[in-house]
């Protein structure tokens, strides 16, 4: 078995702005204090829920180094390092690594996209010149492209290539990969509906959007299942899924950056193209928040 990164749950952290839309570097030190006292057992900075796309290189580069300084140790910092663009992405992480971070977190190429053989070619590239662990991310719904079982199978032989999160959606081809894979390759589920279900197929955690406003949930949910107090973990789950539903309602972070600005956590707006969610998914959303006693 290879140097696990985490088990239990991670947070997507989204990056909190200012109304002007610049990066609020004093309150991303503070949030990530927050998440850690809260339980959770490692951070994901700069991946999908925190804006990436719309970083800056030296954003970037800097909202790692501080969530690093800030996490000081405690947890692992797992860095969004992935691109479309293969030098790009070596170029990061070596920025990623000497900020400090744990791990990388690299999604499948997006836009123009590749075959089965261009994304072995394309992970295998930047293992070998990293060094840290990565997590592949495969989330085909943003991507365009899939991470197959098979291609995982053949990733998994890299050292570097210790684990995945898997926003596929289809439990069969998680079930297929973690039986071509075994021990090689841990399994993350990237949607928190799923937390559970990837779980009881060998999974070892997730990287959740919902823990930005309930990490001890996430956290409780996979320690619960691991202590094998099933039905505990299954009753966190269910109790949240309409939470976890209406916070998937628009593209994700709108939802839940509006969640944690109702709940007074102050983390901002999006940047554009993101824009705010209809005064009806909104009016939704906080009754979920209410119904989950997040919020009076």
């Amino acid at each position: 078995m290879k140097n696990r990164i985490f088990t239990g749950a991670a947070t997507a952290l989204v990056t909190p702005m200012n109304s002007d839309g610049s990066v609020n570097f004093a309150r991303l030190t503070t949030l990530v204090d927050e998440q850690i006292r809260g339980g959770i057992d490692a951070l994901v900075i700069c991946g999908t829920t925190g804006e990436k796309s719309t970083l800056r290189y030296d954003e970037h580069v800097k909202v790692i180094e501080d969530s690093v300084k800030a996490a000081a140790g405690r947890v692992p910092i797992i860095a969004g390092t992935g691109s479309n663009d293969t030098v790009y992405s070596v170029e990061l992480c070596a920025d990623a690594e000497a900020a400090g971070a744990d791990a990388f977190l690299m999604v499948a190429p997006y836009y123009n996209k590749t075959s089965q053989a261009g994304l072995v070619a394309h992970y295998n590239y930047i293992a070998d010149r990293v060094n840290k662990p990565i997590i592949l991310y495969n989330v085909p719904s943003r991507t365009g492209v899939a991470i197959k079982p098979e291609t995982y199978k053949e990733l998994s032989g890299h050292p570097n290539i210790v684990a995945t999160k898997e926003a596929n959606g289809d439990l069969s081809s998680v079930a297929q990969t973690k039986y071509l894979c075994g021990d090689d390759l841990d399994i993350y589920s990237g949607n928190d509906d799923q937390t559970i279900p990837i779980m009881s197929l060998g999974g070892i955690g997730v990287i959740s959007v919902l823990s930005n406003i309930a990490p001890k949930v996430m956290h409780d949910m996979c320690e619960e299942y691991f202590r094998g107090n099933i039905d505990a973990a299954r009753k966190l789950q269910l109790q949240h899924t309409g939470l976890i539903n209406a916070l998937f309602s628009d593209v994700n972070p709108i939802p839940v950056k509006e969640a944690m600005n109702m709940l007074g956590l102050s983390v901002g707006p999006c940047r554009l193209p993101l824009y705010p969610m209809a005064e009806a998914a909104k009016e939704n959303l906080k009754n979920k928040l209410i119904e989950c006693g997040l919020m009076p």
